[in-house]
């Protein structure tokens, strides 16, 4: 379960039958791949500019798993006083991306829905939890609990739908899911 109370397909949770799913046993779960996974978060979130100006956290990563937090400023609401919607999404964005690259390979966004759930306002803690569902081939879905610790309110649930890149120097090995440069996720490139 998550901190949210949600059951999750997280590490160690298996696939179906109970037998191991891509990413659990020692590659994935043990410690060395907990630390790997935690690595590799930590080093995408160092080159995360986005991240970085806006005061966005790493609080956690382990395999198919994340947590980032990040403050509310009187710059981030809209016209009604409350957060604005593009910034709950990109926090929750940063958890899906932290979350989904804790494998390995160059992971990117293929698609993200969000629904806003509760207000939030300026000097509010956030907190997204971000949770892998499932793996198949290079497809991956992530669900994503975007709350205000300092009451448990729900502000967001975020589902985003990952696509993990060819490695360079393998068989269509380009940006685009053909093997081109035309795109494939986020931004069109190994953005994530």
């Amino acid at each position: 379960m998550t901190a949210t109370g949600r059951a999750g397909a997280g590490p160690g949770a298996g696939g179906p039958g109970g037998a191991p799913s891509a990413g659990s046993g020692p590659d994935g779960t043990g410690a060395e791949g907990a630390l790997a996974a935690r690595r590799r978060a930590e080093e995408l979130h160092a080159r995360d500019g986005t991240c970085a100006m806006l005061g966005i956290a790493l609080l956690d990563a382990a395999p198919g798993r994340a947590r980032v937090a990040m403050r509310l400023t009187g710059t981030m609401v809209n016209g009604h006083g409350t957060a604005h919607g593009g910034f709950l999404f990109l926090l929750a964005d940063a958890a899906f991306a932290f979350a989904c690259n804790t494998h390995g390979p160059a992971t990117v966004a293929q698609s993200a829905q969000v629904a806003f759930l509760s207000p939030a306002r300026p000097g509010d803690e956030l907190v997204a939890e971000a949770a892998e569902r499932t793996r198949s081939g290079r497809n991956g879905v992530y669900d994503v609990t975007v709350l205000r610790p300092a009451d448990g309110t729900v502000v967001a649930e975020f589902r985003g739908q990952s696509f993990t890149l060819r490695p360079p120097g393998t068989a269509g090995a380009g940006t685009g899911r053909d093997g081109s440069d035309s795109g494939g996720g986020s931004g069109g490139g190994p953005a994530r």
